[in-house]
């Protein structure tokens, strides 16, 4: 058997502590590529979910790191939410490379939540750098029902240039600068594959957002239309990247009805 077909498969499951008594959650190892990575599920207690809901971080390293909280507000609208921690994280094999060869434990978790026998559909959810990772995932899996990017990157090179503070992580994580190596910033980019996306996608983005541009849902946003996909934006004249946790619990409802009425059932 080739290493691939164990993608998705779980190695070990640990109960962890929740913070919400309604959700359940449990720490996941699971094979991506070869390499034990680790991830976090949540489960509804009160109902028995048909749709998975793939939650994808951003940050890296210790830097936007899964919050159980968080995981747990998108399981009490009724998901069983999976959220990798990606290669090389709390425990896990490997090294992350923002959106190089670690898309491909979101491909995995993808697979982790299908193989539940109730799960139906599964939905796509990227916050920040995990916009590029949703977005990648959206065309690996054109059955997914739905597909959210919440303060998304859709264009690596334009990280590049607007961070200055990620620029010596960038090269050393991606090689160079997008320059040097303009096909390795390309290949992280979904912004050239989205003919490939089937999946109907929702932008949220704050307008004065200074981690992630506006202009990244609007590169998105453009190039969907112009292919004619399903598309649909939130833009939030008032926010940057992080909602007033008010506004952020209304968000969260609404998008998850947003989901489910692009559900495929």
């Amino acid at each position: 058997m080739n290493q691939n077909d164990y993608n998705g498969k779980i190695i070990h499951i640990k109960r962890f502590p929740s913070p919400n008594p309604n959700v359940e959650l449990k720490e996941i190892t699971y094979w991506s590529n070869g390499l034990r990575v680790k991830g976090m599920l949540a489960e509804p207690k009160l109902e028995r979910s048909t749709d998975g809901f793939l939650y994808l971080r951003g940050g890296i390293k210790n830097v936007g790191k899964v919050r159980p909280a968080r995981i747990a507000q998108f399981a009490q609208e009724g998901f069983v939410v999976f959220a990798p921690y990606y290669r090389g994280n709390q425990g896990g094999e490997g090294n992350e490379d923002f959106a190089g060869n670690d898309r491909e434990d979101a491909f995995a978790g993808y697979l982790l939540l299908k193989s539940f026998p109730n799960i139906k559909q599964i939905h796509i959810f990227g916050f920040s750098r995990g916009g590029v990772m949703a977005l990648l995932t959206g065309i690996q899996f054109p059955d997914a029902a739905s597909l959210v990017t919440w303060g998304g990157v859709s264009d690596m090179s334009l990280t590049y240039y607007e961070r200055k503070d990620l620029r010596r992580m960038m090269k050393r994580v991606i090689g160079g600068t997008p320059e040097k190596y303009p096909e390795r910033y390309q290949e992280r980019t979904p912004l050239y594959e989205l003919e490939k996306i089937e999946v109907p996608v929702l932008i949220i983005h704050g307008v004065n957002d200074r981690n992630v541009s506006i202009e990244h849902a609007y590169r998105l946003e453009k190039r969907l239309r112009t292919l004619n996909k399903s598309v649909e934006c939130w833009y939030f004249n008032h926010f940057t990247h992080y909602f007033p946790p008010t506004i952020n619990r209304k968000i969260v409802e609404e998008l998850t009805k947003w989901m489910k009425k692009n559900s495929k059932r």
